[in-house]
């Protein structure tokens, strides 16, 4: 199987175009800007949302669904919600079509079938979730709600490329009702500490906490903590946010209950989410110019055998040991394929195994059962072994876990390489151009320099780390006072 992929260092974006193609993740579907997640991208996307939720009713919450449609009075309801989703919403204006009569065999929009209120496709659901929660909401005794959904959204986007930026896509969203601002803060900060765990022990990818400024915070929210992970071009990838609404949904909704006290006070709210992004982010944290390289504890298949074989006797006598070694790695929750097509050569086999990032192959042929070994090659590395059979199960048991960290590992050295302090502006222009990654550097905490800064060099500010030191110190653009650095780059 031929891969004749783009290398990264040729052209980082049609590298990660062709991966996610070649490696059957996604393609381009007849809609503009929405894509088909083709059976082995979904299976790595179920194994995230499998475990995303694992973690999210570990905490406590369960999950629901509400409509895709939002009429559009409840989406303007709360102003700064609608006004920054506004550019990206699909508007549904009538619910028919009919005949053509110009046109024999065209349809066209009924104009008698005009909707008495337009619908908005959701490009998220804070309004019509929050509408929900007036009905739900009398007493203390109501809260809190800790519900999540996973769904699909729409948002309009111009520039589109498969995962990181689609018109729908698929993500969870969790929207949580408390009866206190202390409750819901510790709600946003324990969602974002849930996102990290994930990227980090599962994805195998470094993030680095900390909030959103004031200009990229989420429209309608009081707070927007976040994660944010560097990709190997030096791009910045905003991986999970969550937000503390305050009171400003349940007070465009009216949604109130009665203390213990007995006074009526406003509900206090978070959401927070997840997307398909993540699945992006997953290719370009770990792949190589040979194509997907997967964590252990993402990939739908850890390992695959391959049988080398010039007679059916022979397939026969492979295929004995093989099924054993398949019953006892799944024994021990370990995921296996056996791939004894006949339809392939084995070669083939291996590069299609190699392309999608598979982490371990084992191949098996008529001298390695007379010498009672198997081959064992490695994905991360593409190392080859050969291991006796009798040991070959608690190897590849150990295995799983030293390449999940190996690739943590790597990643994590990359991304500390790539965080440059810089003391001006002329500096930090240089490093975004020659280095990339994360710049740390001194704001005045302006949304006028943040503005400038993003104008002249199309970096934003990622993030403020929490674990940032306080440090006085200069803006690199204005020389005005500045408490600490925050993290700039350029980002997906």
């Amino acid at each position: 199987m031929a891969k004749n992929l783009t290398t990264r260092k040729e052209d980082y974006s049609k590298w990660y175009n062709e991966l996610v193609v070649k490696a059957n993740l996604a393609e381009n579907s007849a809609v503009r800007g929405c894509m088909v997640i083709k059976p082995y991208g979904f299976a790595i996307w179920e194994k995230m949302q499998a475990q995303l939720d694992k973690m999210f009713k570990e905490t406590g919450h369960e999950n629901a669904y509400f409509p895709l449609f939002v009429p559009k009075s409840l989406f303007e309801a709360e102003e700064k919600n609608a006004e920054g989703f506004a550019k990206e919403c699909a508007i549904v204006t009538h619910y028919r079509l009919k005949n053509d009569p110009d046109n024999e065999g065209k349809l066209m929009v009924d104009p008698e079938a005009k909707l008495e209120e337009e619908l908005v496709v959701r490009p998220t659901s804070e309004a019509i979730i929050w509408n929900t929660y007036k009905g739900w909401v009398q007493s203390y005794r109501d809260l809190p709600i800790l519900i999540n959904q996973w769904a699909n959204v729409v948002r309009w986007e111009m520039r589109t490329r498969l995962f990181l930026r689609t018109s729908e896509f698929l993500w969870q969203e969790g929207h949580t009702a408390h009866a206190t601002r202390d409750e819901a803060i510790a709600e946003t900060e324990q969602m974002n500490n849930i996102y990290a765990e994930f990227a980090e022990n599962f994805m195998a990818m470094p993030v680095i906490k900390g909030r959103k400024t004031e200009t990229e915070r989420f429209a309608g929210a009081e707070d927007t903590l976040c994660i944010e992970a560097l990709m190997q071009d030096g791009k910045a990838l905003q991986a999970g946010t969550s937000h503390f609404l305050g009171q400003n949904f349940a007070k465009a909704f009216d949604v109130k209950f009665a203390s213990k006290e007995g006074n009526l006070e406003y509900v206090w709210a978070t959401s927070w989410g997840v997307s398909t992004r993540l699945m992006g982010a997953l290719v370009m944290t770990h792949s190589d110019d040979n194509g997907l390289v997967l964590p252990p504890n993402l990939a739908p298949i850890q390992v695959v055998i391959v049988p080398i074989y010039k007679n059916e006797e022979q397939l026969a006598q492979i295929s004995e040991v093989a099924n054993k070694l398949v019953a006892e790695l799944r024994a021990t929750g370990i995921s296996v394929k056996y791939d004894d097509r006949d339809t392939q050569k084995p070669g083939w086999k291996f590069a299609q195994y190699e392309l999608q990032g598979v982490p371990v192959r084992l191949a098996i042929g008529p001298k390695d059962l007379e010498k009672g070994s198997v081959e064992l090659a490695r994905r991360d590395t593409l190392k080859k072994e050969f291991v006796a059979q009798a040991e070959v199960v608690e190897k590849i048991k150990g295995l799983m876990v030293e390449i999940q960290e190996s690739l943590y590992r790597k990643a994590a050295d990359f991304r500390n390489e790539h965080i440059t302090k810089v003391e001006n502006f002329d500096e930090f222009k240089k490093v975004l151009k020659e280095k990339g990654g994360f710049i740390s550097a001194h704001w005045d905490g302006t949304s006028e320099t943040e503005t400038k800064i993003k104008e002249a060099t199309k970096a934003t500010i990622r993030l403020i780390p929490f674990n940032a030191e306080k440090e006085e110190g200069s803006c690199v653009l204005t020389g005005k006072p500045s408490a600490q650095r925050v993290l700039f780059a350029k980002a997906y």
